[in-house]
């Protein structure tokens, strides 16, 4: 049978390969721009990211990382930089009004109710803009200087092997951090080089003392005094051997070292004695690991090589033990300042869409660390439950720290209590696409629980419906009086809506019916999703969608949350349409990079494939520096938006990512779907070992614009139900299934694998 299908599948691959030769001759001779363009493609490496020397400024380096520690290689001329970071350096103070007994909800309340905006701005806002900590705060700069006859050519990022390269006039430099060492490694060919570390200029904001700096028996460091007992060292240790010179570097702190400096110089003499090939050996074995668990192949240059940035981006930036990611990952601000937005945990969209893509891609190491540092902080969410809105449960601050304490800012989103509930599905997700029990029952389960609980003991009854006292949709109406609405706002309905629902399943499955009935019986009391007059989605009751906005806070429930969806009833599909129109017709001016990324993901979910395509397009060509770096302002004046600014964050990435997972593969609601959302653009496209909800590794080969094989492989036992990815098409099964509504259906146990193929009928 597999033979048959090979075979099947050689002979449409020649007969439309016939068919495109003759395309691509006449489209050749259509037009110089497409040959420039095509030309332009052609230059594109899919794991490979060159750049032209030189590079000024820290936001468009070489981004190198091993989820704890991270570095930024760039510079100009004879000198080149290493930006330095680790993700546990924190300035945890808070603003002396955060410790006040009136900073809580209730104040906020109060003040709502006497519509005194200008007082919720005084306690909760003003401190996140004047007062510079609580921050993430940046390891320091590493600069080597090179012999005069040294010049910066070109830096690379190698994907597959985690190495950033530097092309000189004579000589060469390579850099990376080992993924299984806590040190990086810098490896030089020429004459001897110099090297110095600069202390972060943006720590003078926050009063410490200068750094300690030090140098003998051939290693150099700088020691910083920080905040609240935080101790963190860079230290250096280099040798010379013929005309190569070798550098380990390690950034320790006293969050896992007693002594960080002892350590860090300990760390650096044991790599320097491995040495650098023998590091990079070790390094190369976890990456070609880390690249073998999935793959996506796509037909457009640029998306591909994004694509595969973003997946190496989890690899450098996120692991089971380290911190999670947040706004600028591991990548933290070097050019004398402190990180936008504090580079702090924004709840109100950013974790949750930097970690939402890790699922399809199988990367369920780089997830757990946004599981497991949520979940080892619940204890820290159940006291800010009864410090902060004085109820029993679990409550998480929308914008906070390292250590979960809030960094607040404009109330009605750094504070609203139901972004937690969008953290949990995080958890949620994950156990769909493990099927693991066990975390289902001693993490998904039980942190969600915690959460909802606190959600439900806070929200008010009125004539049998639950309310919150205040409800928002991000970030709508921006800090003023008029961006609290009237509860519930879609945006926290929605989310309320999926979490008794998840909850509800969750306790079925944990064979709980008591919780699963108590559920459900909270569910029925929250009333449905708010339309106007014609069928478009509302922020809120009297709230219309009548502006472009840069958060799509009001569409939650078809994206991510899928409880909206195109395969429910005729006016579910009415409503996803027209809300979609809507956006489109109020345009995209007001929108940020991540909103491109994020409305290709809802177009994909709708089924609007050439939309979807044509939104991530946009996003790749204007929204990300030439390193790949997401930035919310148009960078190339192509009028796709009134920002033109360039702070950089992550989640606008990661959405781009899921955005080709979603037209690849989607499994929302219990059945798989194998190119759901694929324009016609891209006629080939294929898949090795996405995941999908069930616990299923599925590949799949679309020629042609025609599917041509899938092959999907249960990781536990159980029932699958693929939409009928062939159409009208016959197709071979290797294993018995039943087709019914569209869908093909059968049993697999642990292990099993079926193949499905399309019979070719000429």
């Amino acid at each position: 049978m597999l033979r048959s299908c090979r075979h099947a599948l050689t002979k449409t691959s020649r007969s439309y390969g016939r068919l495109a030769s003759c395309l691509v001759t006449c489209l050749l001779s259509v037009s110089l721009s497409v040959t420039a363009m095509a030309a332009d493609h052609a230059a594109v490496e899919p794991f490979r990211l060159q750049l032209e020397a030189p590079i000024k400024t820290w936001d468009e380096a070489i981004p190198l990382g091993n989820g704890l520690t991270g570095g930024l290689l760039w510079g100009s001329e004879n000198t080149v930089n290493l930006s330095l970071d680790r993700g546990d350096l924190w300035d945890e103070r808070l603003p002396e009004l955060y410790l006040e007994d009136n900073w809580n909800y209730d104040t906020i309340r109060q003040l709502k109710a006497a519509g005194n905006q200008a007082e919720i701005s005084r306690l909760f806002d003003h401190p996140y803009n004047h007062v510079p900590y609580p921050t993430k705060l940046p390891g320091g700069r590493l600069v080597l200087r090179l012999a005069e006859s040294q010049r910066a050519q070109s830096f690379e990022l190698e994907m597959r092997q985690a190495v950033g390269r530097v092309a000189l006039s004579t000589g060469r430099l390579e850099c990376f951090f080992s993924a299984v060492q806590p040190v990086a490694m810098i490896r030089h060919w020429g004459p001897p080089l110099t090297y110095e570390f600069l202390r972060p200029g943006g720590l003078d904001k926050l009063g410490y003392q200068p750094a300690e700096f030090g140098a003998a028996d051939g290693l150099t460091w700088m020691v910083q005094e920080a905040a609240l007992g935080l101790r963190y060292a860079v230290v250096v240790a280099g040798k010379r051997s013929g005309d190569q010179t070798q550098l380990a570097v390690a950034i320790t702190s006293n969050r896992t070292d007693q002594d960080p400096l002892a350590a860090g110089k300990q760390r650096v003499r044991e790599a320097l004695d491995a040495g650098f090939e023998t590091l990079l050996q070790s390094h190369r074995r976890w990456w070609d690991d880390f690249w073998s668990i999935s793959s996506a192949t796509i037909p457009d240059p640029r998306l591909q090589r994004h694509y595969n940035l973003v997946k190496y981006f989890y690899g450098a930036a996120s692991r089971p033990d380290a911190p999670p990611i947040p706004l600028q990952g591991v990548w933290t601000r070097d050019d004398g300042d402190l990180p936008p937005w504090k580079g702090d945990f924004h709840h109100d969209l950013n974790t949750q869409m930097t970690y939402l893509a890790y699922h399809t891609a199988g990367l369920t190491e780089a997830g757990l660390s946004f599981i497991n540092y949520n979940w080892d902080l619940l204890p820290s969410y159940r006291k800010f439950a009864q410090d902060f809105y004085g109820v029993e449960g679990a409550a998480m601050p929308g914008v906070a720290t390292l250590a979960g304490k809030p960094t607040a800012g404009w109330s009605q989103y750094a504070l609203s209590p139901t972004n937690a509930l969008w953290v949990g599905q995080s958890f949620h997700l994950h156990w769909r696409y493990t099927r693991d029990q066990k975390f289902l029952a001693t993490r998904a389960y039980p942190w969600l629980s915690e959460v909802a609980t606190g959600i439900v003991n806070l929200c008010q009854e009125r004539d049998g419906s639950l309310y919150l006292p205040l409800s928002s949709s991000p970030e709508i109406h921006n800090n003023s009086l008029r961006a609290w609405l009237e509860p519930n706002s879609n945006y926290d309905l929605s989310l309320m809506h999926w979490t008794f629902e998840a909850l509800a399943e969750m306790a079925d499955e944990l064979g709980q019916a008591a919780d699963a009935t108590h559920w459900r019986e909270i569910r029925g009391k929250l009333g449905d999703l708010l339309v106007d007059d014609q069928n478009v989605l509302l922020f809120a009751k009297g709230e219309p969608f009548d502006v472009s906005h840069r958060h799509h806070s009001h569409t939650m429930a078809i994206h991510p949350l899928a409880t909206l969806t195109v395969e429910g009833s005729d006016r579910d599909r009415g409503i996803i349409d027209a809300t979609l129109d809507r956006m489109n017709e109020k345009g995209t001016l007001a929108w940020t990079g991540y909103s491109f990324s994020w409305f290709s993901c809802l177009a994909a979910r709708a089924g609007r494939a050439d939309e979807a395509l044509r939104y991530l397009v946009d996003y790749e060509r204007a929204f990300i520096l030439r390193n790949g770096f997401h930035v919310n302002g148009d960078q190339i004046g192509a009028g796709l938006s009134h920002f033109r600014y360039r702070p950089f964050t992550l989640e606008g990435n990661f959405l781009a990512m899921e955005a080709v997972h979603d037209m690849l593969l989607q499994s929302w609601g219990g059945r798989v779907r194998v190119f759901p959302a694929v324009s016609g653009q891209w006629a080939n496209a294929s898949f090795a070992d996405l995941r999908a909800e069930g616990g299923f590794r599925v590949s799949a080969e679309r020629q042609a614009g025609r599917t041509v094989r899938v092959a999907i492989t249960a990781t536990v036992a159980g029932p699958l139900r693929l939409k009928n990815p062939f159409g009208e098409g016959k197709f071979q099964a290797s294993l018995p299934c039943d087709t019914a509504d569209g869908e093909i259906r059968c049993a697999l146990e642990a292990g099993q694998t079926v193949t499905f193929c399309r019979i070719d009928e000429r």
